[in-house]
């Protein structure tokens, strides 16, 4: 075991031991604990009225919270070679309309398939893939056109009839499914050779930000991907590497595409580098092991504690970087509304009043790194509210304990257990040690109330996954309260159309649309209010009016409380010294890229320094 595992363990413990004399101090009954409980809170009540920004600390930047600068590289660009790249999890599975994708799915997908619609440094869309893009007055159609002389890995041109093709494809698919209900798309149709109308059942003011992701945004070639099993064995994009092959749970390796149709702003023909080997190593010690001993050259995290440890080698001279970034993506978890006790907002409110934050942000190693999260955006974002942190739901043990002790005793509970019983749930993560540390904290201050009985699970990534999508149970998912990883730094439409969209076709007929269905709400959460103000967040492109309704969606979120949070997930890309272009690739356009948000880079613009 190594010296910087022995730390990590060690700091684990410290913060198990602070939870257990938190629980303690919040259990205490007697007379002078009980006032000096009353003193705290008049405090608390206090400062609170003085200033609303506090309440969450909303706006502060953490210390540490570094983002890498997005920057213009002068540094001569060498072309060849090969880097393994160690992502934190295997692929569900290689099809962009059908599997799941997270971040690590993300560092692989780019690679072989190019996107319609890429985001800048600034946060808009740019075509990629497309040449160009405009709409109608009302955002109800849009017409965009394709590049000319881009093919397909097997030599197949791509067209407008392959979109449409790809359209046909997508509308079966269990993720994009979800992504073209949300976007409101309707029909695709050649309307020229290059030439393609999307055409939308309802205004989308941003639709070009679903071409940027993988559900609607990356093209497949449809004549591959008539079997889906077999493309999942041989995908085929237009993308800058061509797939070679996939060792399940060990290693993909794509290698250069040499009719890749993308050069750089010198005329170098893209990608720079001939291989690349991504291989999930899902623990994180050992995948940053793996880069600092040459195995690797690049390990991909969303840890607040790796980055700790990669930056304390770093400082300790070893030859690495680290491209970070902490945007909006936030940690936490959902309740599953659908799934008893979570359908009573009673006890969803009082698991997360028992829920310390800064204590859960220490366990996952995030103190000083990760901001505290109140909502679906970061306090840097545009789209953040400073309303919703105030409205958010702070920690407050007898608060907590009361809403849990009037479930409990309430005969109509919809558990179905006696008056007096315990609750029992499970509580599901990740088999990450500092993901089980954040999960002993909400174990020892709830159990502490001697009102509910918690079952603890890890499964991989993968499972944990598949478990909260509930495929084989309707999309509803059997999970009770699931960790997860919300929210990302793209149009807010991306993510919470999908997000609050019904469920179930039953709460879907009962709501009047029953054609809008969504598998990607994990917490099987619905209102109309919000459902019906996402939808207006489409209608129009005016900022303040967007904001206005996500602002509405925020605070109607802090006060059903379907989902909870940790801290905003600080990512990171810890690279050899030779590894350049990660935070200074550029669209067609010359303007200059996103960088690598989430902890996901963009390879074709990757070269190997000296």
């Amino acid at each position: 075991m190594s010296e910087r595992l022995n730390g990590r363990l060690a700091r684990l413990l410290a913060v198990l031991m602070a939870f257990t004399l938190l629980v303690a101090a919040c259990g205490g009954s007697d007379d002078a604990d009980d006032a000096a409980a009353e003193d705290e809170t008049a405090t608390e009540e206090t400062e609170a009225e003085e200033t609303e920004d506090d309440v969450a600390a909303a706006g502060e930047e953490a210390e540490g919270d570094v983002d890498t600068e997005i920057e213009e590289e002068t540094a001569e660009r060498v072309s060849g070679g090969e880097i393994a790249v160690g992502l934190e999890a295997e692929l569900p599975g290689m099809r962009p309309w059908e599997d799941t994708c997270a971040s690590a799915c993300y560092n692989i997908f780019v690679t072989i398939y190019d996107k319609l619609m890429e985001s800048t440094e600034t946060g808009d869309y740019e075509p990629w893939l497309l040449e160009s893009i405009e709409s109608n007055e009302d955002f109800t159609q849009w017409v965009g056109t394709l590049r000319s002389g881009v093919t397909f890995h097997n030599g197949v041109e791509l067209t407008a009839q392959s979109l449409v093709d790809m359209f046909a494809i997508q509308q079966t698919g269990s993720q994009s499914q979800s992504q073209i209900a949300a976007s409101n798309l309707a029909t695709v149709e050649a309307t020229g050779d290059l030439e393609v109308t999307y055409g939308l059942s309802q205004p989308n003011s941003a639709f070009p930000a679903y071409l940027s992701r993988a559900q609607l945004g990356m093209v497949f070639e449809p004549g591959a991907a008539a079997d889906g099993d077999a493309f999942n064995s041989a995908p085929v994009g237009t993308g800058p590497f061509a797939f070679e092959s996939r060792d399940l749970d060990n290693e993909t390796i794509v290698v250069r595409n040499a009719d890749y149709w993308g050069t750089d702003q010198n005329g170098t023909q893209l990608p720079y580098l001939d291989k690349i080997s991504f291989r999930p190593i899902p623990d994180e010690g050992t995948r940053l092991d793996a880069t600092l001993s040459g195995t690797t050259q690049v390990a991909h995290t969303l840890r607040q504690n790796t980055i700790r440890d990669g930056r304390a080698e770093r400082d300790g001279g070893a030859e690495i970087t680290l491209f970070e970034f902490q945007g909006s993506n936030v940690g936490g978890g959902m309740f599953n509304v659908l799934v008893p006790p979570f359908d009573d907002i009673r006890v969803r409110k009082a698991l997360v009043h028992l829920t310390p934050q800064d204590q859960v942000i220490e366990a996952l190693g995030g103190t000083g790194i990760s901001l505290p999260g109140t909502q679906w955006y970061s306090p840097d974002s545009p789209w953040y509210s400073e309303a919703a942190a105030a409205a958010w739901p702070q920690f407050d043990f007898e608060g907590g304990k009361a809403l849990l002790e009037e479930y409990v005793n309430d005969p109509e509970r919809s558990d179905g257990k006696a008056v007096g019983e315990k609750i029992e749930y499970e509580l599901s993560c990740p088999p990450d040690p500092t993901l089980i540390a954040a999960m002993q904290v909400g174990f020892e201050v709830a159990t502490s109330t001697e009102l509910v009985d918690i079952n603890l699970t890890n499964y991989d990534q993968q499972t944990h996954i598949n478990y909260a999508l509930g495929a084989d149970n309707g999309f509803v998912g059997s999970h009770g309260a699931h960790c997860w990883r919300f929210s990302d730094d793209n149009d807010p439409s991306t993510t919470i159309n999908p997000a609050f969209a019904p469920p179930t076709a039953e709460v879907a007929e009962a709501a009047g649309i029953p054609d809008v269905v969504s598998p990607l709400n994990f917490a099987n959460y619905f209102d109309g209010d919000v459902f019906q103000a996402a939808i207006g967040a489409i209608r129009t492109d005016d900022f303040d009016e967007r904001k206005a309704l996500y602002e509405a969606i925020s605070l109607k979120i802090a006060e059903d409380v379907p989902v909870w949070w940790s801290g905003h997930t600080a990512t990171a890309l810890i690279t050899d010294a030779s590894v350049e272009g990660l935070v200074s690739w550029e669209l067609p356009s010359g303007t200059l890229g996103q960088g690598m948000p989430n902890a996901e880079g963009r390879w074709h613009q990757v070269w190997l320094a000296g």
